[in-house]
């Protein structure tokens, strides 16, 4: 007698299970942003709602005065009661306009009737009023006229929102390119190619949702929250675009005592903490708590390790493609990244307020500090005009140092931070601040300034020219060029030793030093255990220490678990976590108090891995229904997360709980309609009915 269609997926899914119970490693919550959404169609969108009072998290156990508690946000306008000045110049710049209503006074795109049409999207703008409307396919592949309710930015590209009626904000396929021809684009298209409504990228899928790719740098206070039955959400908000209380913290408390211990003053913090205030959007990263967490959102004043970790070269198991394959960002967006990595941040101790301003001081383009005419020669620009405060004696060889007479080349940034880095359609200086290494061009294609400029000569020629004049850049160019071999996709065969180059050297950033350890790992599994073993001993970088225990699990290094136990009670959540994690892949017990302490105690309990790692050895020792509980209460916390909705539904299939399994890969397409797992699964289920 041959099984029913529910017994026989029941059947694979068991198969599933059994494979299950080897597993040698964590499923690892992807950093954000995460997978794509579901096909919704078009409707009346609500009209967009701030309120302005809502806590960007739940309220911080109560003061014992009447003053409102530490963590409760005010908003600007209270901050312009004191503070008028600092909030007019604040109004002008751009940061106040990183999300604005589509009203006449910010929409910069032209909507009078306009038409764009490229290789996969076409969009029809127009304007009814003060209403701004934008015609274009759906995820469903039809046309629909879609209401823009927001716009994000304005300075260089204006990215028009839409509210779908689930709750989501969707960026739209075509963005206004302000600073090329004031034309219609579509951003995505150029970047990623041709998209249909499957790809992640795809306008309306959750891969674009401005809750988990926009909202949290994009505006002040954000509370976001997704209702898992309901299949809605709900976004709150204190001030759209970046406020005071962005890098000076929740000032409720302060507005009310007007005591300045109750605000937070960057220029009053350790350099790490003010880097910290302007590295929370600037450069992508992983977030330790999930973007629907508001309770353990990052607040200035906070270290940056303890609430994120930057994504540099590798998402996940995937490779970026945002950087060089030297471990430069190429895109806009990762100034944090890029700095890092620079001998300036490394060896001088540069940040972000070394050349910039808040946004409510005076200062030239893009927040730079206005130069001192007394100090600063003719022939340099105000950008670089804030190298000569560290490299005056640079400054003063003049042309002796540049061996250049054109004005541009005299400029300290044509040559060391060139515009190199993409915006796509714009081109931005590269803030890895280092020298050029055309031998990289020729090796690795990636630009460098040289030929920026020199375009009609080969990198060779410009190598020689560089050594002649330089000779000491040779040393300096050695780092490029070693950093180049480990990490290039074609040069993986041979990356072994550069790997371990990179990985052993104390002086490189702990950014790189990581990549290193992740990519000697995956190409060379137990070999590049000793190398790991090593470096792990050797830092107490807690994002060094994470990458390398990772590559260790990777690497299914069981020798090394006795090196992973102490780490169990190390001081940064980080390497706690991924000290338990490995060490659980690995099959040692050991690990499983930590696990448990972190996904119970109510400090830690909001992590997500833990959840999913206790759900997988529940799952080993077939006690299904506190896997299901662990996989449950880890999509409570991060709903987007297919891989657990399909592995969830397995297990309730597996239970009998067909419908459940059901609503669970239904919801796993949602987030993610290319997941093949769920659809097979789903074509299963609904086929047995």
């Amino acid at each position: 007698m041959r099984p029913s269609r529910p017994a026989l997926l029941a059947l694979v899914v068991l198969a599933v299970l059994g494979a299950a119970a080897g597993i040698t490693f964590a499923v690892r919550s992807s950093p954000e942003p995460v997978p794509p959404s579901p096909p919704v169609a078009a409707a009346p969108a609500p009209a967009p709602t701030v309120t302005a009072s809502a806590p960007a998290s739940p309220a911080p156990a109560p003061v014992k005065d009447s003053h409102p508690p530490v963590g409760a946000y005010a908003g600007s306008e209270a901050c312009s009661e004191c503070h008028e000045d600092e909030h007019a110049a604040w109004r002008k710049d751009w940061h106040s306009r990183a999300l604005s209503p589509a009203t006449s006074k910010f929409v910069v795109g032209n909507f009078r009737n306009t038409h764009f049409k490229g290789d996969s999207s076409e969009a029809w703008m127009r304007r009814d009023a003060e209403k701004h409307l934008m015609r274009t396919r759906g995820a469903d592949g039809q046309l629909a006229e879609f209401p823009v309710q927001w716009v994000v930015g304005g300075k260089r590209m204006q990215d028009p929102v839409t509210m779908l009626p689930d709750g989501r904000w969707q960026v739209l396929p075509i963005y206004f390119h302000v600073t090329g021809k004031g034309e219609w684009v579509d951003y995505s298209e150029t970047k990623q190619g041709a998209l249909t409504p499957d790809h992640p990228f795809f306008w309306a899928n959750f891969r674009r949702s401005a809750q988990h790719a926009c909202l949290d740098c994009h505006v002040t206070g954000l509370d976001a929250s997704y209702d898992r039955a309901s299949h809605t959400w709900d976004t709150r908000f204190t001030d759209a675009g970046v406020a005071c209380e962005s890098c000076h913290g929740p000032g409720a408390r302060h507005a009310d005592t007007q005591d300045p211990k109750d605000i937070v003053q960057p220029a009053k913090l350790s350099n790490a903490q003010a880097m910290a205030v302007c590295a929370q959007c600037h450069g992508p990263r992983r977030p330790l708590f999930p973007i629907l967490d508001g309770a353990h959102r990052f607040q200035p004043g906070q270290r940056y390790d303890d609430y994120y970790q930057p994504i540099v070269l590798l998402v996940g198991n995937e490779r970026s493609g945002d950087y060089f394959t030297d471990g430069r960002p190429s895109t806009s967006s990762f100034e944090y990244q890029a700095l890092l990595q620079s001998r300036c941040h490394l060896q001088g101790g540069a940040t972000c307020l070394t050349c910039h301003t808040a946004p409510h001081e005076p200062h030239g383009a893009n927040e730079l500090e206005i130069p001192k005419p007394a100090k600063t020669p003719a022939h340099v620009s105000a950008s670089a005009s804030t190298c000569q405060q560290c490299h005056e004696d640079v400054f003063a060889q003049g042309k002796a140092h540049t061996h250049h007479s054109a004005r541009a080349a005299n400029d300290c940034l044509s040559c060391h931070m060139p515009a190199v880095v993409s915006g796509v359609l714009d081109k931005f200086a590269d803030h890895a601040i280092d020298v050029p290494a055309p031998d990289n061009t020729a090796r690795h294609d990636i630009p460098n300034a040289c030929n920026t400029c020199h375009a009609k000569e080969t990198p060779a020629a410009m190598s020689q020219a560089l050594t002649k004049w330089w000779p000491q850049a040779a040393t300096r160019q050695q780092r490029r060029l070693t950093l180049a071999n480990a990490f290039d996709e074609k040069t993986a065969a041979t990356s072994r030793p550069s790997l371990e180059a990179v990985l052993a050297d104390t002086a490189e950033a702990p950014s790189l030093r990581g990549v290193a350890a992740k990519l000697l790992a995956r190409r060379f599994r137990h070999d590049a255990v000793p190398a790991l073993r090593a470096a792990l001993k050797g830092t107490t970088d807690s994002l060094l220490r994470s990458d390398v225990i990772d590559g260790l699990g990777t690497a299914g290094a069981r020798e090394a678990a006795n090196d992973l136990v102490p780490l169990l009670a190390d001081a940064s959540l980080w390497v706690r976590q991924a000290a338990a994690l490995t060490l659980a892949s690995l099959g040692d017990p050991r690990a499983i108090s930590t696990l448990e302490s972190l996904a119970s105690r109510p400090e830690t309990s909001g992590l997500v891995q833990p959840h999913i790692m206790l759900g997988q050895l529940a799952v080993r020792r077939k006690d299904l229904p506190t896997a299901i509980r662990e996989f449950e209460r880890a999509l409570d916390l991060q709903p987007y997360n297919a891989e657990a909705l399909v592995r969830l539904a397995d297990l309730y299939v597996v239970q009998g709980q067909a419908p459940k399994g059901q609503e669970r890969l239904e919801e796993a397409l949602r987030f993610d309609p290319q997941s093949k797992a769920a659809r097979q699964r789903l074509n299963m289920l609904r086929q047995g009915q």
